[in-house]
């Protein structure tokens, strides 16, 4: 049996419909549509331009349908913690960005309601100041939260607006910080001390649930027939990611890197010890049940805000020469650490990193290839120290790392991981995230059956990685 299905696959910079083909021994994946995410500064803070967004997903849509007619279903996947609210089925106001400045008072807010290690204890997330609990305290705040009667995490909110149904997916509903990370339900004894109504959270379903057929106007728009289902898949980003991971041993670690870097293992529970919390690390939902343990890294933000920084003055900057340019650099470059707040916001990334340097008395870059240098030498240093913080809490041993995303094509990078682990690095794929989408609309729609393991097997025949080894 094969049939085809549609991934929607939302970054935070860009987004992109993809088109599937999928049976027992065969994964087929291209991309029918690519577009730019760009957040919008108004005048009450960052926003994303949800509608202009959408308008993208139709348009991608539609060009799946007129490639493939039969399309078996649909999945979306987006970034996480970020959302809309709602009062019936008219959104109220556009989602705010979660690089957005007003969440720090929903922080302060909230743990002078709950402490910081009775949330973990509950949630079992790394203290993130965006996290979806701290921006809908700031809602409350603001008095947002009194029209509202919903809530919808942006996949979600995309699949109302696809379908007319609202649900809140497992994996991305567990980076609220409202669900209980042992349970896997909307924990109502934390939601009600934080003072939040909890009448707005909609139904948890897990990935793979059909959520059901098109809107009529939705189906006329795109073309895509009345056979066509909208299913959930690992909804956060992540968890695709995770479940697309092509291991061939249960003994691996994982970095997810794009913007973002989620480093970490797959557990089968949630591991709530102090000393997770104390190291920053965080349990999501994944596939399955399982929890994805992790932590997570400025990631390649870092690099793109410093190139976004450098063409202000309208000269474009060669990502390829600039990596290349870093590569050859021969003096050794400050180590930065790449956690550190300061680097979350939008802005002049590089004056920031050259603070870090002066505030820790080490040697600003001369460069941008000495910056470039520095950023990729300090993504590499935390991501192996998040592994081996990782493989020491869980009791996980790692004998391989595995590179999925954007970040798996940056060499450098790939190499220094394994230079400094002192583990084989296996690269790959690039579009991990959507490809995990793929295999969970395929397995609910029959046309794949079995564990994650013979899924990831599929993956690791059809996509050949990339192996970088210790040369040290």
């Amino acid at each position: 049996m094969s049939g085809t299905v549609a991934a929607v696959d939302l970054g935070a910079t860009s987004g992109r419909v993809m088109l599937a083909r999928v049976s027992t021994n065969e994964l087929v994946i291209a991309t029918v549509a690519r577009f730019g995410n760009t957040p919008v500064r108004m005048v009450d803070g960052l926003h994303w331009n949800i509608l202009g967004l959408y308008g993208d997903v139709l348009t991608g849509l539609g060009a799946a349908a007129r490639a493939e007619p039969r399309l078996a279903s649909i999945g979306i996947d987006s970034w996480a913690v970020d959302y809309a609210l709602m009062r019936g089925d008219r959104m109220l106001g556009v989602p705010y960005h979660y690089r957005d400045e007003r969440t720090h008072a929903g922080v302060a807010a909230a743990h002078a309601l709950v402490s910081p290690v009775e949330l973990y204890a509950v949630n079992g997330l790394q203290h993130l100041p965006f996290n979806t609990l701290f921006q809908l305290t700031a809602d409350r705040l603001a008095g947002s939260l009194d029209a509202a009667d919903g809530m919808l995490l942006v996949p979600d909110l995309l699949a109302f607006w696809l379908t007319g149904r609202r649900h809140a997916e497992r994996t991305n509903a567990s980076t609220t910080g409202l669900v209980n990370a042992a349970t896997g339900q909307w924990d109502d004894g934390l939601i009600s001390r934080l003072g939040l109504p909890r009448g707005i959270l909609p139904e948890l379903v897990a990935p793979g649930t059909v959520i059901g057929g098109l809107l009529p106007a939705v189906a006329r728009e795109t073309g895509i027939g009345a056979s066509t289902v909208v299913t959930t898949v690992g909804s956060h980003d992540t968890a695709s990611a995770v479940a697309a991971i092509p291991a061939t041993t249960e003994d691996f670690a994982y970095v997810s890197c794009g913007t973002w870097g989620l480093v970490g293992v797959e557990l089968e529970r949630a591991q709530l010890s102090e000393a997770g919390r104390l190291a920053g690390f965080t349990n999501e939902g994944g596939i399955d049940g399982t929890a994805r343990y992790l932590h997570n890294v400025m990631g390649l933000w870092l690099l793109s805000e410093s190139v976004r920084e450098w063409e202000r003055d309208g000269t474009v900057v060669s990502l390829p020469g600039l990596l290349a340019a870093a590569s050859a650099v021969s003096v050794p470059v400050t180590v930065f650490d790449a956690n550190d707040v300061r680097f979350l916001a939008p802005g002049d990334m590089p004056a920031r990193i050259a603070e870090w340097c002066r505030d820790h008395g080490q040697p600003v870059p001369a460069n941008r290839a000495e910056f470039t240098r520095s950023i990729i030498e300090s993504l590499a240093t935390a991501f192996v120290d998040a592994v081996r913080t990782a493989s020491t809490l869980s009791g996980k041993r790692v004998s391989v790392i595995h590179i999925v995303g954007g970040g798996s094509q940056n060499e450098l990078l790939c190499q220094l991981v394994a230079d400094r682990s002192g583990l084989p690095v296996q690269a790959g794929p690039v579009e991990a995230t959507a490809i995990g989408n793929v295999l969970v609309q395929a397995r609910t729609a029959g046309i794949v059956g079995g564990s994650r393991e013979s899924l990831r097997a599929l993956v690791a025949a059809a996509f050949a990685a990339k192996l970088y080894t210790p040369s040290v």
